[in-house]
């Protein structure tokens, strides 16, 4: 795990600057695919996923080094062969992984938060799961350990694969010619996002598009219908904690209200979207029926809320990369804490941006905590080794939150409440 957050330690400012660069081009083309408050959004889940990530918050069903040791039928000398093999195989794992999670009710709770942004961007590339807490995805690198693929070589690779999905997302680059045939491409992703009815759960691949053209899951980008993004129950919140755990919420009350065991069991593994009859019947769920007439989660947020929104991600981001910078000094129950503070943050931060009575209790709480613990501790996990006024930027940014909380929560919401009476 420190060697993943040594990783992400340069892999997350390229990518941040690499969605710093398209909003200026989107800019200064005149075609901007942001908005502050989804980008935001977006950018704070990704911070999520990779604290858990980092910290190994998940349990493993079966390990690749288990399935190497017990199922190797060979071993591949070549070196570019190994790398060519493993890359192919993850790649191809990948593909049944994505599918089953559009395809199967259960998993699709750890993919939701993927397709959640109503806008297609880079941002939104780095809307990941934490709900993803049972690891099996080594079940379906089988035929890697069958080749006697070396786990140091899918340790090496598993990442750049995940990393090399990035750059597609992205609504500035057409149609690649004979590159559409070979790898997925920003066109052919962007049908994958899409709710329209053509578009719907096509285009499964990761790297090499040809998994979909084997399959019959390849849909082509249309002039005619152009593509509309999000999910078809919208998720309708700005907080990517709640997004990870929306459809888990909807399954486990649709378990408990039916008078049916056979469903209660079955509709975990049953395909995406079904619910029993019975509670269809008597708690209904909308859903966008015309994708091309529905309104965007947006609600009306201030100048000054949007760029307290920034400040909280800059921050977050500030505060995880310094994590990850002291990784094995903080130790892992430090982490464990460090990580809960940011995790509660951007909670915090993301409910504030939708408005929710709570989230003035949620900043209170977690800046009250941390103020406590760095005068118990006299220190903020060692900071101030490398940064002498750590402590007392710390304790002041903990108040300026607790003062900005009051600010948009007992004034700003007040008086907008106000105007619309």
């Amino acid at each position: 795990m420190e060697t993943y957050a040594t990783a992400l330690l340069y892999a997350i400012p390229f990518f941040i600057g690499l969605v710093l660069f398209e909003i200026l081009y989107g800019h200064l083309s005149g075609k901007q695919t942001h908005t502050v408050m989804d980008t935001v959004s977006s950018l704070s889940s990704g911070l999520t996923n990779i604290i858990k990530d980092s910290l190994g918050l998940a349990v493993v069903l079966v390990s690749y080094p288990f399935l190497l040791e017990h199922l190797a039928l060979m071993e591949i000398e070549s070196t570019w062969m190994v790398y060519a093999l493993g890359f192919i195989a993850i790649d191809f794992a990948g593909y049944w992984n994505h599918r089953l999670s559009h395809k199967v009710n259960i998993f699709w709770n750890q993919h939701v938060i993927h397709h959640s942004s109503e806008e297609f961007n880079l941002a939104c590339a780095l809307r990941q799961s934490i709900s993803n807490i049972f690891g099996y995805f080594p079940l379906l690198l089988i035929p890697a350990a069958l080749l006697g693929v070396p786990s140091e070589v899918i340790a090496i690779l598993a990442p750049l694969q995940l990393f090399l999905q990035f750059w597609y997302h992205t609504k500035h680059i057409g149609k690649m010619g004979w590159l559409e045939y070979i790898i997925v491409t920003p066109s052919q992703h962007r049908v994958h996002h899409a709710i329209n009815p053509e578009y719907i759960d096509k285009n499964l691949g990761q790297i090499f598009c040809i998994w979909d053209r084997m399959f019959g899951t390849f849909q082509e980008e249309l002039k005619e219908v152009p593509p509309v993004y999000g999910v078809l129950k919208p998720a309708a919140t700005w907080n990517p904690v709640i997004i990870n755990f929306q459809h888990f919420w909807r399954l486990l009350k649709d378990a408990w209200r039916t008078r049916s065991w056979f469903d209660k069991l079955r509709i975990w593994i049953m395909p995406t979207g079904w619910r029993p009859e019975d509670v269809k019947e008597k708690y209904p769920y909308s859903i966008i029926e015309d994708v091309y007439n529905f309104k965007k989660y947006n609600p009306q947020a201030s100048f000054l809320l949007k760029s307290y929104a920034v400040f909280q991600l800059i921050f977050s981001t500030c505060l995880m990369l310094f994590m990850f910078y002291n990784y094995a000094e903080i130790g892992f129950n430090g982490l464990l804490l460090f990580g809960f503070f940011v995790f509660a943050g951007i909670f915090g931060y993301s409910s504030l941006m939708d408005g929710h009575s709570y989230a003035p209790w949620i900043e209170y709480l977690r800046s009250a905590g941390g103020i406590l613990f760095i005068l118990l501790t006299g220190s903020w996990f060692g900071m101030e080794e490398f940064l002498p006024w750590a402590n007392a930027i710390m304790l002041l940014y903990f108040m300026f939150t607790i003062v900005s909380t009051y600010y948009f929560s007992a004034l700003e919401w007040k008086n907008k409440t106000a105007r619309l009476a």
